[in-house]
């Protein structure tokens, strides 16, 4: 064997070896740009630019291949308030690195978007995929809770024993496997306490937005005033609920399949906890 065809087949090797790590991570986000707030107020919002772009770009980095999907298939919307520096470390070169990344991958675009439906994911097979990451903002209040395909996608992982990672206000979207989350959500909405159903992760332990943060947090809803929170519909759930001592800090918590991050603060551990489960 020559030195060139030496070189070659080494290279193969360390590609091969490389890629035998590479994993399909699908990253659903809401179709919705707005969250409907009690008397009829409406909250502008969509995902927040780190809690998406930071495990993004960690997973890319590690040379994994990301899919990204909404319910509808439509572009996702940035919430403004988050495209900040305050989100980063207050480090205005990584807020510009996330920004570009996310001009890159065209997501928001309406018209080049990469999105696709989870309809179309369903129909691709759920098996491609080897983790699910749902970003946090206030929209998956509006539509990824009770969204039956989302469901059946949670669902699926859950079975098989998928990496499932959310943060923020993302952990609400696994209510979407209650048997009849329309309902249960309805319920919350309307200020009842709904009975505590049959759910896949009962007494698993997770975090999402608490309480407190979420009335700190209030005058970014402009008067307005959510008709429940995370925190309180999970438990109701079923879900023991894990806090950090200090509101606003990171705070992530592992249980069986499931990673869950607080708050914006969480995201980028999120993003290196996915990372490393995938090794």
């Amino acid at each position: 064997m020559n030195l060139m065809t030496r070189l070659a087949a080494g290279l193969a090797l360390t590609l091969a070896a490389t890629g035998a790590h590479a994993a399909n991570v699908l990253v659903v986000l809401s179709d919705e740009n707005h969250l409907d707030l009690k008397d009829g107020k409406v909250l502008s919002t969509g995902f927040y630019l780190n809690e998406l772009m930071q495990p993004v770009k960690l997973l890319l980095d590690a040379g994994h291949e990301v899919t990204f999907a909404t319910p509808q298939g439509r572009a996702p919307t940035v919430d403004a308030s988050s495209v900040t520096a305050a989100y980063f470390g207050n480090d205005a070169a990584q807020l510009t690195l996330h920004k570009d990344l996310l001009e890159k991958l065209a997501l928001t675009s309406p018209t080049a978007s990469p999105v696709v439906s989870l309809a179309r994911v369903e129909q691709q097979g759920y098996a491609r995929f080897d983790a699910v990451y749902i970003p946090g903002g206030h929209a998956p209040m509006q539509d990824l809770l009770k969204s039956p395909a989302l469901g059946r996608l949670l669902a699926d992982f859950h079975l098989r024993n998928k990496t499932t990672a959310l943060v923020c206000h993302g952990p609400i979207a696994l209510l979407s496997t209650l048997p009849d989350a329309g309902s249960f959500v309805a319920k919350l909405e309307a200020g009842a306490t709904p009975a505590t159903p049959k759910w896949i992760y009962s007494g698993y332990q997770m975090t999402v937005i608490s309480n407190q943060e979420e009335e700190q947090a209030k005058p970014l809803l402009g008067g307005g005033e959510m008709k429940f929170y995370p925190q309180t519909a999970l438990q109701r759930a079923g879900a023991r609920f894990s806090s950090n001592a200090t509101p606003w800090t990171g705070h992530v918590v592992l249980d069986r399949e499931l990673i869950t991050g607080q708050n914006p603060a969480s995201a980028l551990e999120v993003g290196q906890r996915l990372v490393e489960r995938l090794k």
